[in-house]
């Protein structure tokens, strides 16, 4: 089969694309999933550099373990092994793949007891594919911060795969959202659901008059101690990234003990079949749709790491698994 394939770590150009890798064989409870649409994020483009340095604890220390990545997909089941009960041949079905990866590729072997789900009825594989990743994310810092309705909420990085699944989240739940983004895309966060939004390019949101419960930086380019002085004196600040010298995560530490007062929550991301079902009712119901920025073929999967990697994409970038040719 044809699969993207990295065997070290480094810059975009260690992947390529092959055609002779062997498809993977589903074993007792997996399904054999024909891959029409992955996506490349920042997820990947993590896991293919092995930064921070201490993932290579967990992904092979000298070389990558699992040299085709891809954590979200959407395609056909075409096989299943011994006891699988929820799925059937010709199903379509989308999901979450991060640790055994694979999803950069023709096939793909999941567990049925995974994170994979069903594609909604009226639901593109387009949309399946990019539905996970942000979404799991967003919604997992969202219930680890304690967001109620009425809240006031921060987002920054509205338009990215976290912030912009983040923002519709929110809207839903019945906070108040403030989305920071660039100029140029605040009718988008506007549609997704902000209430107030911000142009980072013409203002410092750390120097806003409001307050607010929570802020969720979705892009990792702030910190706690730049925020401090607009949150409210209970005030939770929730990153997506580790922060300057992985500060993140002893801060987190330190606020466990602290309730009450102005701390860090680590937004350790929830998973399984639960996730990824709550994910397809939000899809079947209307309140999230992915924002998708442009697709590329397998073939030009190097360009989309690329992309990816300027920092400038908005929402998602797809990968046209079964898409011949080369161009974005």
């Amino acid at each position: 089969m044809r699969a993207a394939v990295s065997t070290r770590y480094g810059p975009p150009d260690v992947v390529a694309v092959r055609d002779d890798v062997p498809t993977p064989v589903p074993g007792p409870g997996e399904l054999l999933v024909r891959v029409e649409v992955t996506t490349v994020n920042r997820t990947d483009c993590a896991y293919r550099r092995a930064t921070p340095f201490f993932v290579r604890s967990f992904t092979g220390l000298r070389r990558p373990r699992r040299t085709v990545l891809g954590t979200e997909f959407a395609g056909e089941v075409v096989g299943t092994g011994a006891q699988v009960d929820r799925f059937a041949v010709g199903e379509m079905v989308f999901g979450y793949v991060e640790g055994r990866f694979g999803a950069h590729a023709e096939y793909l072997v999941v567990a049925q007891d995974g994170m994979v789900a069903k594609v909604p009825d009226g639901i593109g594989l387009r949309e399946a594919a990019a539905a996970t990743e942000g979404c799991h994310y967003a919604l997992s810092a969202i219930r680890r911060a304690g967001v109620r309705p009425g809240h006031r909420v921060l987002v920054n990085g509205g338009t990215g795969g976290i912030g912009s699944a983040a923002v519709q989240a929110l809207a839903e739940l019945g906070a108040s959202v403030t989305a920071v983004c660039r100029g140029a895309h605040l009718d988008l966060v506007r549609g997704l659901g902000a209430e107030h939004v911000i142009d980072f390019e013409t203002e410092d949101f750390t120097r806003s008059a409001t307050t607010y419960d929570v802020i969720i930086d979705a892009v990792g380019k702030s910190t706690f101690g730049r925020c401090r002085r607009i949150l409210t004196p209970d005030g939770i600040y929730i990153s997506s990234e580790l922060g300057p010298f992985a500060q993140n995560l002893p801060l987190a530490l330190i606020g466990s003990l602290r309730r009450g007062r102005q701390r860090v929550v680590f937004p350790f991301p929830d998973e399984g079949q639960a996730v990824v079902e709550g994910i397809r009712d939000r899809l079947a119901a209307g309140t999230f749709r992915p924002v998708i920025d442009r697709s590329y073929p397998l073939a030009d999967i190097v360009a989309a790491y690329r992309y990816v990697e300027t920092g400038q994409k908005i929402g998602n970038v797809l990968i046209d698994v079964r898409t011949a040719g080369s161009g974005a």
